[in-house]
């Protein structure tokens, strides 16, 4: 996960939490914080179609929107984004052993996504 300061200038990498939990770490997360949206990655192929994980996505989507049937949610193509965060962690100097943790992994791709939306929206402007 990700967040962004109030004037959305960079995302910043929250945390990973394990699926199972999503729902309700978002739900006391909104509690506490100021949410105006959600924005969620789009997997797909390099020919553009989705991938196989979509049937994971939607689901979860769809629980979201009920579950915060105020928020918006916005989608994002994450396509390359594990690649860039890996190679984010080998140019940052990592070691070996610290870049097979997928969870930082993930907490870099998500931040990637969220600053690819926020980048979209500045650049529609």
């Amino acid at each position: 996960m990700a967040v962004t300061d109030p004037v959305c200038i960079i995302a910043t990498g929250l945390t990973t939490v394990a699926t199972t939990d999503l729902l309700p770490y978002l739900k006391d997360y909104c509690a506490r914080e100021e949410v105006d949206l959600f924005v969620v990655g789009i997997a797909k192929r390099m020919d553009n179609s989705l991938s196989e994980s979509m049937q994971y996505i939607e689901p979860f989507v769809a629980q979201l929107a009920e579950a915060f049937p105020g928020k918006e949610i916005a989608r994002v193509d994450e396509r390359f984004t594990s690649k860039i965060a890996f190679q984010t962690m080998i140019d940052s100097g990592l070691r070996k052993k610290q870049r097979r943790n997928k969870a930082m992994v993930d907490e870099i791709a998500a931040t990637l996504i969220l600053q690819t939306y926020m980048n979209t929206i500045k650049n529609k402007r």
